[in-house]
């Protein structure tokens, strides 16, 4: 057994700044919003509810939000302008061909009928252009002596540009059918269009009710006259006179 005399003392190993080492681990793992799990006598880390805090800091931003949404200003509704035309078939365009495809004696679902009819002003005193479109038959309905259609078809106004629509095209009552956009002026406009049969399929007298476009120009939005079947554009408008149509009228 060696003696106590020939062992060596190992000096104790001790940290150079114990205080200083912990504090700036303490301090790191703040900046981290972590918790330290040490317990020692001789160490106190104040720790806060942080988790509640976040909560109760996000309640707080919700009811704020809450509250200033219920006192903003609501946005004003869409300004709708109001344009009538009519739609005429003079007899001169060959339309509108009816294309049974169905091949069959009545009419049935699958038929087609293309079409492209004069549209004059809504007081009948200018010539605008043209409709062009075709209609999909969906239904025939011989108790109301008609037909509904499926239609997908455009007004155009020359200069102006063009609207399109679609929708149901009922032979036997008014329909409502949807504004799907347009160009020029019409850029960006939706809504809807009231269709109301005069003599089918001779003149049609169309109402739009128009969103999302700047105002339009005076002559399109002129009183009309009422739809009934005596209803004929003037005799300036059919000849072409350049007082009875709008610049580079569509033809």
């Amino acid at each position: 057994m060696a003696s106590t005399s020939s062992l060596k003392s190992i000096p104790s190993v001790k940290p150079s700044n114990p205080r200083s080492s912990l504090s700036s681990i303490t301090q790191n793992l703040k900046r981290c919003n972590l918790s330290l799990p040490l317990s020692s006598p001789n160490i106190k880390i104040s720790t806060t509810h942080h988790g509640f805090s976040t909560r109760a800091h996000s309640n707080r931003l919700t009811t704020k939000a809450f509250f200033f949404d219920w006192f903003k200003p609501k946005p004003d509704p869409p300004k709708v302008q109001e344009l009538s035309v009519y739609e005429m078939n003079e007899g001169d365009r060959g339309s509108p061909a009816y294309l049974p495809l169905s091949q069959k004696s009545v009419h049935t679902l699958g038929d087609l009928v293309p079409f492209s009819n004069k549209l004059y002003t809504g007081d009948l005193n200018k010539r605008l252009g043209i409709t062009a479109g075709i209609c999909v038959l969906i239904q025939n309905v011989p108790e109301k002596k008609g037909d509904r259609y499926e239609a997908i078809y455009s007004f155009y106004f020359g200069d102006y540009g063009h609207l399109s629509v679609q929708g149901s095209y009922l032979t036997y009552q008014d329909t409502f059918l949807a504004v799907t956009g347009g160009s020029g002026i019409f850029e960006g406009a939706y809504g809807t269009v009231k269709l109301q049969q005069i003599v089918f399929p001779l003149k049609l007298f169309y109402t739009f009710y128009l969103k999302g476009i700047k105002d339009l120009p005076a002559e399109l939005t002129v009183k009309p006259v009422a739809p009934t079947p005596s209803a004929a554009a003037s005799a300036d408008a059919k000849a072409l006179k350049p007082n009875a149509v709008i610049p580079n009228f569509t033809n």
